[in-house]
């Protein structure tokens, strides 16, 4: 409809501003102010005075976070930072080997489809059952992974893994990858739906076996979906907190203690908010770090 004369013409370019108005004050009000807040609570003192890295170095320095005259001559707690460290040397590489040996498997199976359906329940699965899961499938006597290795004999398996420090880590890491690998796995699934079949065909004509088709065709044009399962799968590593607050709260003795379980013991058991800050803090930039990573990588792919 055209203007009426003399009626000034609304800018059409402020619309979209105008429509992302109410998403922009809630992103600032949710976000960005007690993002800035915590960065504050990090640097100064309960009497608001600037109290610099103290906060930091009193968490570095905590034996919770760090204790690396145990590490790796001694059973855990290793201090909550190296702990982190374990789930993503441990966990990173077993998803992504999982998610993409699942994917290459059901890709010509009749009914994958069904099958990689019930491997992605893990991923819809709130991560507070996941816990509970955790904890019976690694019971003495309810627990399947007991049971398996009481059967083969290797009795200083056939126990309850969370109760132990030696175990209760990797009871963590290991049932954490059922509930991951359907991420890694739907993933590569739509990477190796989206390679031309010409490709493998020309392949086959020239020669071509297995192991050669996959790392000179697939591997190469998975290497952007790697790139997306890595940065994701380590940012859900670092901020686990929902599934070993339920499976044993960072016990026994801090053996599965995580970054964000301390920042929240910190915060809201010992009340402290600056430690708690702190460590928030340090988390975020973690996050940034890789973040920074990932849109290098991106760009790198789109270059090259």
């Amino acid at each position: 409809m055209r203007p009426l004369p003399g009626r000034p013409r609304r800018s059409r370019r402020r619309d979209p501003l105008w429509l992302a108005a109410p998403a922009l004050v809630l992103i600032l009000a949710l976000v960005v102010v007690p993002a800035a807040e915590t960065l504050w609570l990090a640097f100064v003192d309960a009497g608001g005075r600037w109290a610099g890295l103290a906060h930091f170095q009193a968490v570095l320095q905590d034996p919770e976070t760090l204790a690396p005259g145990r590490f790796p001559g001694s059973p855990p707690p290793w201090g909550s930072l190296v702990h982190n460290l374990v789930w993503v040397a441990l966990h990173l590489p077993l998803t992504t080997g999982l998610g993409l040996a699942l994917a290459l498997l059901l890709q010509e199976v009749r009914g994958g489809s069904l099958l990689r359906s019930f491997v992605f329940l893990g991923m819809v699965t709130p991560l507070v059952v996941g816990g509970v899961l955790i904890r019976f499938l690694f019971d003495e006597n309810a627990g399947v992974i007991p049971a398996l290795f009481r059967n083969l004999g290797v009795e200083s398996l056939a126990r309850t893994w969370t109760a132990y420090p030696q175990l209760a880590l990797p009871a963590l890491i290991l049932g954490s990858v059922w509930l991951w690998a359907g991420f890694a796995m739907v993933l590569y699934s739509a990477g190796l739906a989206s390679i031309p079949r010409a490709y493998y065909e020309a392949a086959l004509v020239d020669g071509a076996g297995w192991w050669s088709r996959f790392r000179h065709i697939t591997w190469p044009s998975l290497r952007p979906v790697t790139a997306v399962v890595v940065a994701m799968t380590v940012l859900w590593e670092l901020k686990i907190f929902d599934l070993v607050y339920t499976a044993t709260q960072g016990g026994p003795g801090g053996a599965s203690m995580v970054l964000a379980l301390q920042m929240y013991f910190y915060g809201f058991r010992s009340l402290d908010p600056h430690r708690a800050a702190a460590v928030a803090t340090l988390l975020t930039l973690c996050t940034l770090l890789i973040g920074l990573w990932f849109v290098r990588t991106a760009e790198g792919g789109e270059r090259g």
